[in-house]
């Protein structure tokens, strides 16, 4: 389960990576951008809601 929400971070931050170089490079003007930041909220949705289900389910244990 650590491996699955470290590649889901990884992941967000690619993709909020490409959305500031799509910024840079449209000007703003380019749909490019809202699209990677929708991918960014998706994934981070199901990030979200995989840590709930492992919460719930017991794959993850709320001691450090």
């Amino acid at each position: 389960m650590r491996i699955v929400v470290i590649a889901f971070l990884v992941l967000i931050v690619a993709s909020l990576a490409s959305a500031l170089g799509f910024l840079l490079r449209d000007r703003g003007r380019g749909a490019r951008t809202a699209r990677a930041l929708a991918i960014r909220v998706g994934l981070s949705i199901t990030l979200f809601l995989l840590l709930m289900a492992g919460f719930a389910s017991g794959l993850i244990d709320g001691k450090l």
